[in-house]
């Protein structure tokens, strides 16, 4: 190859799996980032002895237009000035993302979305194994599948869950492809709602006539896409029949293709929590059913499939009082999803650092079914706010915790046999944590150290 490659960000996993793949193809890879070496430590280590070059503390020009070829991490703008300039001079500016949709020979199933895109993607994932065929699941999740593009032939089937981020400027769409909803997000990056549909889009626009969208016909960002799909769409819904899809009668979920209707299973046999992962559920079997997955295998899955870490995870049960874990939740939309999947009475656990998204919704449902509310961070101070002007409406007793430890020890202390603790915290957690999954891991450690109410009083009693 001998081409002069940069990649812009090394603060990912799948940079260092990108820099692997080139340098084994014989490009000089130099990675360029604006984080010193010091913060950085974790993926140096990663790249080993891999011969790139370094270019830490800042992106320098020459590293960028002297490059035949930029590389970009989907969290980096590509309107950063050092980027327009390199693609006015007619620089070629990509991403992993891109490179692994132009060189794959597999089955590609594209799943994006506000809300639910890991849990699908898992699901489908689950049910093509089920299938006994040969699959890999990646993109915004799990490992970086670029350096291992030589495995995917036509007989397997790649997974991927893409973010509006890697969308922004894909020029190719899956065969199958999924927009489970679209709601206001990262606007911060977008700007305009608009923008962000626009990204989202992109799934879809450059499919061909025999490829397979898959829209959600209750959602009317997703819906509205239909017009503008130039293959066979199907739909899903938890409120109407379909023709072509997946939907629910009678409590149970039914998918239809070609004429041809079967039932999967009862509502009752899933084993995830939420109306949210019933859309997940439709949104997996009318996905599986485009990639020729058959109905027995989707039922096999949705009915024994209890869930991904971080997404209303059940972590433990300390004298009656069960503790779930949904770090993902880091949108106001995300943590209602999550408080309404619960009839039990609930200890929220909400906060972290706000994305400056409307909270009405969120407050009048915490209103109803929250018992004791422990607010942290910027966005804490928000709910507080937003509680406040809505008045003797909002009547929660609530407390503010200065960090999630002293959190999760407030919300313990308040809960009775019978309640559920629910981290759901509906902000980001970059105020305390590298990410969402930190976050969640720290939740577990935390609540995996609490001693039970009987075991304290033992103690007590006893004067040790």
């Amino acid at each position: 190859m001998g081409k002069r490659v940069t990649l812009i960000g090394l603060g990912t996993r799948t940079h260092v799996s990108l820099a692997r793949f080139l340098v084994g193809r014989g490009a000089l890879v130099t990675i360029s980032d604006v984080k010193p070496a010091e913060k950085l430590a974790e993926e140096i280590a990663l790249l080993g002895d891999l011969p790139v070059r370094l270019s830490l503390g800042g992106h320098q020009e020459d590293d960028v237009l002297g490059a035949d070829l930029v590389f970009v991490t989907p969290g980096a703008s590509r309107e950063i000035p050092v980027l327009v300039e390199a693609r006015r001079r007619g620089i070629l500016l990509s991403s992993e993302i891109e490179l692994l949709f132009e060189l794959c020979r597999a089955q590609t199933v594209g799943i994006t979305g506000s809300s639910g895109k890991t849990t699908t993607t898992t699901l489908v994932g689950e049910i093509l194994k089920a299938e006994g065929r040969g699959v890999l699941v990646g993109g915004n999740i799990g490992i970086p599948l670029i350096d291992r593009i030589d495995e995917m032939d036509e007989e397997m089937s790649v997974v991927l869950e893409l973010s509006s981020f890697q969308l922004e400027y894909l020029k190719k769409s899956p065969r199958v492809a999924a927009v489970l909803n679209v709601t206001p997000n990262h606007l911060d990056r977008h700007h305009t709602f608009e923008s962000y549909v626009e990204a989202k889009k992109n799934i879809v626009r450059y499919q061909r006539s025999a490829d397979y969208a898959i829209l959600n016909l209750d959602n009317p960002a997703s819906c509205k896409m239909a017009p503008d799909v130039v293959g066979r769409t199907l739909f899903f819904s938890r409120q109407s029949e379909v023709r072509e899809g997946a939907f629910i009668r009678d409590r149970q979920i039914f998918v239809r293709l070609s004429g041809l209707e079967r039932s999967i299973c009862g509502l009752d046999d899933l084993k995830l929590r939420g109306q949210h992962n019933v859309e997940n559920a439709l949104a997996a079997a009318a996905i599986a059913m485009a990639a020729r997955a058959m109905p027995k295998s989707i039922a096999q899955v949705l009915t024994t499939f209890t869930g991904v870490e971080h997404r209303l995870e059940p972590v433990r049960e300390i004298d009656g009082v069960r503790f779930f874990n949904d770090s993902i939740a880091t949108s106001p939309e995300r943590a209602l999803a999550g408080l309404l999947s619960f009839d039990e009475p609930v200890v929220l656990i909400a906060g972290g650092l706000s994305k400056h998204l409307p909270l009405d919704d969120l407050v009048q449902a915490i209103a109803r079914e929250v018992k004791h509310l422990v607010l942290v961070g910027e966005l804490g101070d928000e709910i507080e706010q937003t509680m406040r002007g809505l008045g003797s409406n909002v009547n929660v007793p609530r407390s503010h915790s200065p960090s999630l430890a002293d959190a999760v020890v407030r919300a313990a202390e308040v809960a009775a046999a019978g309640d559920v603790v629910l981290l759901s915290p509906g902000g980001t957690s970059f105020d305390e944590f590298k990410d969402f999954e930190h976050r969640g891991r720290r939740f577990k450690e935390i609540v995996n150290q609490l001693p039970s109410k009987a075991r304290s009083s033992a103690k007590r009693s006893s004067g040790t």
